[in-house]
């Protein structure tokens, strides 16, 4: 591969999708770090790697419950996101139906959404984003 994605989890609980996008990366032979735990309940996480993050060329989020996340960093970086929902989370988030309708009705430009726990997917496409610079 020819660029390099930069994967970010909301939460921890959101790992096994974030680490399925990551190893997926890895076989394809795409360069990627893992940003984990850079939830939207403590910006002062995700504000620390921000200036990392952004010197990737894809980036993929990975959040359940209210999968707000994609939609911030929509606002701070300017590079393609791949949006994964996850069926994490507790009462309304439905497992994961709330995170995916969150992420479907982000007002955030360039940003790609997979289906529910599906990092796969999202390798996938960032794969064939970066390959293609």
């Amino acid at each position: 591969g020819k660029g390099r994605v930069a994967v970010i989890s909301a939460g921890t609980a959101d790992g096994f999708a974030a680490w399925e996008a990551a190893r997926t990366l890895a076989y394809l032979g795409i360069g990627h770090k893992l940003f984990e735990d850079c939830g939207v309940a403590g910006l002062w996480r995700l504000a620390e790697r921000l200036e990392e993050i952004n010197t990737f060329d894809a980036v993929i989020v990975v959040a359940g419950l209210d999968a707000a996340l994609v939609s911030v960093m929509g606002g701070l970086t300017p590079k393609p996101i791949f949006g994964v929902p996850t069926s994490v989370g507790y009462g309304a988030a439905q497992g994961g139906r709330a995170a995916l309708a969150s992420m479907l009705s982000s007002c955030a430009p360039g940003v790609g959404i997979m289906n529910i726990d599906n990092g796969y997917g999202a390798a996938c496409a960032a794969a064939r984003v970066v390959n293609g610079l």
